[in-house]
């Protein structure tokens, strides 16, 4: 299995990600594009994950790599790749498949409960259990591109998880997230806890909730490889 993932900024990692690679044995080429990696030939990837970033898909002027980037996108999503895209990384998804993205209601920061859209069965979307406690960390959301699988919602954001086909999955919310990786971003990022911005002190409180996301993660990537 040939693997990648796209880096938007240092500070956000693969997490968890990086923990499930290494444990099937699979090679994980890191694409930071904030440090100027030029993006692999399609063909030459049998999975793709897109990390998030704190930018928009629509900041071209700051950060230049993101129209490259889109373009690139949709010539993967043409293809076989499997792909998994994590919060900017499935906004991007989105805008390459022709759909909307725009600022959502308010900020999602912290802990906060996601729920799978019922009746509804996918083959790696199944990986998601009814409900769940998530991270999050966003303030944009988007429309589901057109023929996707709206898979889960949040009180505050309707699109937290989609599909397109069996090889493609973004991801509004964090399920890789690990205590190392909440505290990379917390430590570089402005923030200023209200009702649904939680403090540090309460995203980092509860161990057991990073460790809840592991098997969902495992699960979901493992159905995702196999499709």
């Amino acid at each position: 299995m040939r693997c990648a993932w796209i880096q938007h900024v240092p500070f956000e990692g693969a997490g968890l990600i990086s923990e499930w690679m290494a444990a099937r044995g699979y090679a994980f080429e890191r694409i930071a594009l904030w440090d100027g990696d030029a993006l692999p030939d399609p063909a030459s990837l049998d999975l793709l994950v897109i990390m998030g970033g704190p930018m928009n898909v629509d900041e071209e002027s700051a950060y230049p790599w993101l129209q490259a980037e889109r373009r690139w996108l949709q010539s993967v999503l043409a293809g076989d790749v499997r792909v998994l895209g994590v919060c900017l990384g499935a906004q991007l998804i989105a805008r390459a498949l022709g759909a909307r993205v725009f600022r959502g209601p308010v900020q999602e920061v912290g802990w906060f409960p996601v729920t799978r859209v019922a009746g509804v069965r996918h083959p790696v979307g199944d990986a998601l259990p009814a409900s769940f406690d998530a991270y999050h960390w966003h303030g944009d959301t988007f429309e589901l591109p057109a023929g996707a699988v709206h898979l889960a919602s949040s009180a505050l954001y309707a699109q937290q998880a989609f599909a397109v086909g069996d090889r493609v999955v973004g991801l509004q919310c964090h399920l890789e997230t690990t205590p190392a990786s909440a505290q990379d971003i917390i430590d570089h990022t402005d923030f200023t806890p209200g009702p649904t911005i939680q403090s540090a002190e309460a995203m980092m409180a509860d161990p057991a909730r990073f460790a809840a996301l592991r098997p969902i993660l495992f699960d979901l990537l493992d159905r995702l490889s196999a499709c």
